[in-house]
């Protein structure tokens, strides 16, 4: 069965079925570059901590040195813009199956495509990766998109699952 519209599911046994567009996710502040993701070194952070400290150096700096605008604004928004149209782009599908909060009991997750479904634990898919664009344009629904699912270990980082329809929660 093929689909045309290029929105994808979470549902089953989930407080609340969340409906996905990954063509918005190119604005989403969790957004990551595919390559960066998968060769940089995770860490646990905990962001009250790390804001906290930041802030203090900041105020601290201020106190000291007077508040200094930084020169460089328009050549890093440029910088960005660039990066956003040429970026292999992805985002974490944790936050999105959290939020959906799935049922106490809850085991797998059904991954179901235009050709097939498959069936991986819950801990398997908090891990997985959502491509979402490539070369800086959105996966295209002929092309395999809307969204593409990397393994968190990056095992199928040359052959992502394509086609990706919905997720079942059971």
């Amino acid at each position: 069965m093929r689909y045309l519209e290029p929105i994808v599911f979470i549902n089953g046994k989930v407080k609340y079925p969340i409906t996905l567009d990954p063509g918005v996710w190119i604005f989403d502040d969790r957004k990551v570059e595919i390559d960066t993701y998968f060769h940089a070194e995770r860490v646990q952070v905990n962001e009250l901590e790390e804001y906290t400290i930041a802030a203090s150096k900041h105020w601290q700096k201020e106190i000291q040195e007077g508040a200094i605008m930084p020169p460089t604004i328009k050549t890093e928004r440029k910088f960005e813009k660039q990066r956003l149209l040429e970026g292999t782009f992805g985002i974490p599908f944790e936050p999105f199956l959290k939020n959906a909060e799935p049922e106490n009991g809850v085991t797998e997750v059904i991954v179901t495509t235009d050709d097939e479904e498959l069936t991986f634990p819950l801990e398997t898919a908090l891990e997985f990766f959502l491509g979402f664009s490539k070369d800086g344009k959105p996966l295209k629904i002929s092309e395999g998109g809307p969204l593409e699912i990397y393994f968190g270990d990056a095992s199928n980082i040359n052959e992502p699952i394509k086609n990706v329809r919905s997720f079942t929660v059971k």
